[in-house]
């Protein structure tokens, strides 16, 4: 059988029916349990009795107790008397950390199985040992200013850990303390923690708040509480309009400048500097052309005006402007009208566009104009005239007007041309007249689509100067002076039994109806040869005849256009053989394609043939006498002179002299000038030593016959006047100058004029110089005589060995070119051969 018990403490007899049904069938007992509890925080002394389990019973029996407090946690709590069934307390229990023990209980006799299990509740009376706890120990909040009375600022939250539903865990919120404490604002809080105001916040009164708030519970035998501090931050708002204190600035700006900044505002504001209750915005009123525009300084809060579009003092002198100021963020007001008891205050919120608000503050201002230099302002910038092509000079164009806006400078500008790609026209500086200077021509590239563009300046006299510009489109109408034109002088055509067709192109520089379609006609003698078909149009067909022979033609043809004006070309056709090549064209480039390489040849061996020819004149210019070396190896091309210095032999007899002068009277009639100088030859050179007179005659007449006929009468002058050149310059190192500026006088003469007789007169000047010359270094020559020679007997000299291949002759067509000019003086051109 089972049974319960109730009384503050709670016990739960568990007995197993078999147990029961066992005792009941052998034993008849009498249970006696108290109930138990125990009150946590209990201060001892430890351990304490708790209770005793009684049992009627006629043996001896042994208790023993299982579960919370004894071998389960927590552990040691609890402990029982094995004999006497007492139970004690070893240490004090929290509430809150444990609200019931569960526990088993067992008697048994000695030595035997349990006879007895009984399962004990022992339950934990609570006390008002835990005040009720806040979240934290501190709360902070942001409000702003502009809040009204009654909003929600904050709530806070405690909990008290006593057993709920207990006067111990039931606690009430309550304010202790505010600072600062202020007659227009106070602070409350709800049962349920939420935290308002009454009256009013204001940020410059007060930036913050402290409000320290109690929770305190209904514990019986005591009371206890907790307390939280919560900081309200007011933040600024706009319950301060800004106030113009002054302004800076020239309260001027020039006409036609932007950017410049004329005014500044000075402004002062007690609200929280750099937030938006502070920082101010103005607007500008009576500016109906927006020229102005004003910028608040972030730094300073100073309001800058500035031009942002030109204004002109023509149009006013001055503009008058209103401008205000008001804060970013919008105005309010908060006044306490009364304080009631219970509830909120009457107040009085107020908003910028509320009735009775503080309107911003407005300042009038006036800024001048100052005048400057205006450019003249054409009445038309873009003007349009119509003018025919090949027109007189002097035709009038148009005329263009301007005036000048400043009234100190009015009509003191002058016209020009700005721009006038062709110089087709000039203008009158003051009446602004437009005339033609030249021959306007449709067809000219400066004109397009039939439009001449020219730019007019307006330039005023001013400091700076101003510039103003016009735009004059001359629209030029044509005229039929162009004739047709073929597109290409030349077409090709293949070789063909059948008759064959290439079309020839026509193109007119003159507009319609002055061009095309053309007319095309044949010229000469072209039956059987070529026709047309067709003749008319922008494009005619050559058609060549089978009977054309292959090589190049031309073929006369006129082309006219729709008003009749023609021209005459010669069209250049190519026949050829395309059997090779698709046409003549693919012929054409091949040839076409080899020319470059051609003509780099060409150019290679010019420049070669002018390397050589430069080379050739450096050598005969060369003016340094060098020697032949004698030696040997010249035995057989020199021959002795039988003097001591070889090459200076160079008398002429007086024999030789008489032939050539002989010879010369023969062949033409020459001036009395050159009879003269041939006589003064002889003269001269009867003088000259007997000996060199003998040489000289040994050498002329044994290689004269020989040498004579291998120059021509130019050759012996070009090279007898290089070598008179030559022979000048070792003169003068001899000290013979008086005779060289002489022969530069007779060798100038000799290339000014164009006479063949005269020219030979003056060679023969010029070599009776250079006898005059000899004779005096040779005045005191006295010849040698070796002694191993016979001069008696000149049979010597006529026996020198001549080789029989005739070497010796032709040795002597190589003599030195002096020879060769001596030969052409004294043997005509005539009689060379």
């Amino acid at each position: 059988m089972c049974f319960r018990f109730d009384w503050l403490l709670l016990f739960q007899v568990y007995v197993s029916l078999a147990s029961c049904s066992e005792l009941l069938s052998r034993h008849k007992r009498v249970w006696i349990i108290d109930s138990f509890t125990i009150e946590e925080g209990h201060k001892g002394p430890f351990p304490y009795e708790l209770g005793k389990i009684k049992i009627e019973r006629d043996y001896r029996v042994y208790f023993n107790l299982h579960g919370e407090g004894v071998d389960q946690e927590p552990k040691g709590l609890l402990s029982i008397n094995k004999e006497t069934g007492i139970i004690y307390v070893h240490r004090p229990v929290d509430y809150e950390e444990r609200k019931l023990l569960s526990l088993k209980f067992e008697a048994k006799k000695t030595d035997s199985s349990p006879d007895t299990k009984l399962g004990i509740e022992i339950s934990i009376l609570d006390i008002n040992d835990n005040p009720p706890r806040f979240q934290t120990d501190l709360f902070e909040v942001n409000v702003n200013e502009e809040n009204v009375q009654g909003s929600n600022l904050l709530t806070v939250v405690a909990h008290d850990r006593d057993q709920s539903g207990t006067p111990n865990s039931t606690f009430h919120y309550e304010i202790k303390s505010v600072t600062p404490n202020l007659p227009d604002t106070e602070f409350f809080i709800s049962k349920t923690g939420l935290i308002s105001f009454r009256g009013c916040l204001d940020h410059e009164v007060a930036e913050m708040f402290t409000v320290l708030v109690e929770a305190k519970d209904h514990g019986e035998v005591v009371s206890l509480s907790s307390s939280t501090t919560v900081v309200v931050h007011v933040q600024d708002g706009n319950n301060h309009l800004p106030s113009i204190i002054g302004q800076t600035g020239t309260g001027k700006v020039k006409e036609h400048e932007t950017g410049s900044s004329p005014l500044r505002l000075h402004v002062t504001d007690k609200d929280t500097k750099n937030t938006t209750a502070w920082r101010a915005k103005y607007t500008i009123q009576g500016d109906e052309g927006k020229h102005f525009n004003i910028e608040t300084d972030p730094d300073t809060n100073d309001g800058i005006l500035t031009v942002i579009k030109p204004l002109d003092f023509e149009e006013g002198t001055e503009r008058q402007l209103s401008i205000t100021v008001e804060n970013e963020a919008p105005y309010f007001s908060c006044k306490v009208k009364e304080r009631m008891s219970t509830g909120l205050w009457k107040v009085e919120n107020i908003k910028g566009d509320d009735p009775g608000a503080d309107q911003p503050q407005s300042v009038k201002v006036i800024i001048e104009v100052e005048d400057v230099n205006d450019p003249p302002v054409f009445d038309m910038t873009v003007k349009d005239a119509i003018l025919e092509e090949n027109g007189p000079l002097g035709t009038w164009v148009e005329k263009v007007t301007a005036v000048d806006p400043d009234a100190s400078h009015a009509n003191d500008f002058v016209y020009s041309i700005g721009h006038d790609p062709a110089g087709w026209v000039t203008i009158d500086p003051h009446t602004g007249n437009i005339t033609t200077v030249k021959t306007l021509d449709r067809e000219s590239p400066h004109v397009v689509n039939g439009v001449y563009t020219v730019l007019i300046h307006a330039v005023d006299d001013g400091e700076p100067p101003q510039t103003s510009t016009a735009t004059l489109n001359i629209h030029v109408t044509d005229l039929n002076d162009n004739v047709p034109q073929m597109a290409s002088d030349y077409v090709d055509v293949c070789v063909s039994d059948d008759p064959t067709t290439v079309n020839i192109t026509a193109f007119d520089l003159d507009e319609n109806p002055f061009g095309g379609p053309f007319t095309f006609r044949l010229l000469g003698d072209v039956k059987g040869k070529w026709t047309l078909n067709p003749k008319y149009g922008y494009t005619a067909g050559l058609v060549k005849e089978p009977g054309v022979y292959a090589g190049k033609h031309t073929v006369d043809l006129e082309i006219s256009d729709k008003q009749g004006l023609l021209g005459v070309y010669n069209l250049s056709v190519i026949v050829c053989d395309c059997s090779m090549t698709s046409d003549c064209q693919t012929h054409r480039n091949a040839k076409i394609t080899v020319a470059p390489g051609t003509i780099a040849i060409v150019f290679a061996s010019i420049l070669l043939l002018l390397l050589l020819l430069l080379m050739a004149v450096l050598i005969t210019c060369k003016k340094e006498f060098t020697a032949l070396p004698f030696g040997d190896a010249y035995g057989e091309t020199l021959l002795l002179s039988n003097t001591e210095e070889p090459g200076t032999d160079c008398k002429v007899p007086d024999s030789i002299l008489s032939m050539c002068m002989t010879q010369q009277q023969q062949d033409s009639s020459k001036g009395q000038g050159l009879q003269s100088v041939v006589q003064q030859t002889q003269v001269l050179t009867k003088s000259a030593p007997q000996d060199m007179e003998q040489n000289y005659q040994y050498n002329t007449v044994h290689k004269q016959e020989d040498i004579s006929h291998q120059f021509t009468s130019s050759n012996m002058n070009q090279s007898f006047l290089q070598s008179e050149m030559t022979w000048d310059s070792q003169a003068a190192s001899r000290d013979n100058l008086k005779y060289q500026g002489q022969d530069w006088n007779m060798m100038n003469f000799y290339h000014s004029t164009n006479s063949s007789e005269v020219q030979e007169a003056t060679l023969l000047g010029l070599l009776h110089r250079r006898l005059l010359v000899l004779k005096e270094d040779q005045a005191d020559y006295q010849p040698h005589i070796y002694a191993n020679e016979d001069l008696d007997n000149f049979s010597d000299l006529d026996a020198i060995s001549i080789p029989d291949d005739n070497s010796f002759m032709k040795s002597l067509t190589d003599l030195s070119p002096k020879f060769n000019q001596l030969a052409s003086i004294c043997k005509p051109p005539h009689l060379q051969k």
